[in-house]
C-alpha cells in the first residue's frame, strides 16, 4: 500500500515516513502543495497525510482539488484546534484530521480505522468492455490483460465515460459532465484531455479513440 506524506517540515515528515514504512507501507514525500498534487496524479497513493500549513498551495485548496476527482482517503494534519477549521476541512472532503503533536500509534490508529471504513466504502471496482479492463480504484488501464498502464483521475474518469457508451458516440457535453462535472469543463479541456488518453490507449493499436466530427467520440475496441 502506498502513502503520500504532505508537510514542509522535513524532521516530522521522516519521522511519519519511518512510522508507514515500519507498517510496510510504500511512502511518497512532498513538501509543498504543487508537488502534492503532482504526486497524487503521477503515483496514485492509496492514502494522503497532508498538512494544512504547506506553501505553494495549502492543505486546503489540495484537499478539495484531491475529492473532486478521486476518493482518495486524507487524513489532515493541523496545529489548529479552531473548530471552524476542523469542520471546514471535513466539507472540504477530509476523512479525519490529526492536531499536532501527535505520537506515532495515534496516527497509525487514525489511519487504520480511516482505510476500513474505506475498504467498506469503495471496494474495488474493475470495469470490463472486450478486451479492455479498467481498475477504477487503482487508476490502471490493461489490454488482454496485459501490464496495467497508469492513468491521472481525469483520463480514469474519461476512459470510464467512454467504457460506460461503448459502442455508441459520446457527445463532448457528456465527458464533461463525468470527468468535471456541469460546473466545469469545456471544448479545449475535452480536446486536450483526449489526446493525452489516445497517447496511452493507442501506443500498441489495442483500442481506439474516433472523433465522429461534429457528434463526439466512440471507442473502438477487440470484442
Amino acid at each position: 500500500m502506498k502513502v503520500l506524506i504532505v508537510d514542509d517540515d522535513r524532521t516530522l515528515a521522516d519521522v511519519i515516513a519511518f512510522t508507514f514504512k515500519r507498517e510496510g507501507f510504500e511512502v511518497i514525500l512532498a513538501e509543498d502543495g504543487e508537488l502534492a498534487y503532482q504526486k497524487w496524479e503521477t503515483e496514485h497513493p492509496d492514502l494522503i497525510i497532508l498538512d494544512v500549513n504547506i506553501p505553494k498551495e495549502d492543505g486546503f485548496s489540495i484537499c478539495k482539488r484531491i475529492r473532486e476527482q478521486s476518493d482518495t482517503p486524507i487524513i489532515l494534519l493541523t496545529v489548529r484546534s479552531d473548530e471552524e477549521d476542523i469542520l471546514g476541512g471535513f466539507q472540504l472532503g477530509a476523512d479525519d484530521y490529526i492536531t499536532k503533536p501527535f505520537s506515532p500509534r495515534q496516527l497509525m490508529a487514525r489511519v487504520r480505522a480511516v482505510l476500513r471504513r474505506s475498504k467498506k466504502k469503495n471496494p474495488t471496482t474493475v470495469r470490463q468492455v472486450g478486451n479492455i479492463s479498467l481498475n477504477l480504484n487503482r487508476h490502471e488501464l490493461s489490454f488482454d490483460n496485459q501490464q496495467p498502464i497508469q492513468l491521472s483521475g481525469l483520463e480514469l474518469r474519461l476512459m470510464d465515460c467512454l467504457m460506460i457508451n461503448a459502442g455508441q458516440i459520446v457527445t463532448s457535453e457528456i465527458i464533461i459532465d463525468h470527468v468535471w462535472g456541469p460546473q466545469g469543463g469545456d471544448m479545449d479541456m475535452v480536446r486536450q484531455l483526449v489526446h493525452r488518453l489516445r497517447l496511452k490507449v493507442e501506443k500498441d493499436s489495442q483500442a481506439a479513440i474516433n472523433n465522429v466530427p461534429g457528434l463526439g467520440y466512440e471507442l473502438i475496441y477487440k470484442k
